[in-house]
């Protein structure tokens, strides 16, 4: 079994920053792609961002394409949102999933573990 703890979430306003944090535990860390979602109140669960194990490769959703930045630190077994100049429509729960084929994919059903979330509210 692999857990996903989240952690960094808050209340900022418009223009400002914030940074999530992800921590893997349990099983082996390697080989396994992390992505990050959000879920807005009525509204779908969204890709925002991800990254395979090595952290040669990276996607984003178009919205958050040079605003919001992930990165990984193995040793640590966590990985980083850092969102900048958030909006409004950045308030949602996010969660990190872990998709154990080290892809990474838009798609929620690929991804095999998740954490429970953190809340993020971005004021106007």
């Amino acid at each position: 079994q692999v857990q996903l703890a989240e952690s960094g979430g808050g209340l900022v306003q418009a223009g400002g920053s914030l940074g999530l944090s992800c921590t893997i535990s349990g099983r082996t860390f390697s080989n396994y792609a992390v992505g990050w979602f959000r879920q807005a109140p009525g509204k779908e669960r969204e890709f925002v961002a991800g990254i395979t194990w090595s952290g040669t490769r990276t996607l984003y959703t178009e919205s958050v394409k040079g605003r919001f930045t992930i990165s990984r630190d193995n040793a640590k077994n966590t990985v980083y949102l850092q969102m900048n100049t958030l909006k409004p429509e950045d308030t949602a729960v996010y969660y990190c999933a872990a998709d154990s084929t080290n892809k990474v994919r838009y798609g929620r059903l690929w991804y095999d573990y998740w954490g429970q979330g953190t809340q993020v509210t971005v004021s106007s």
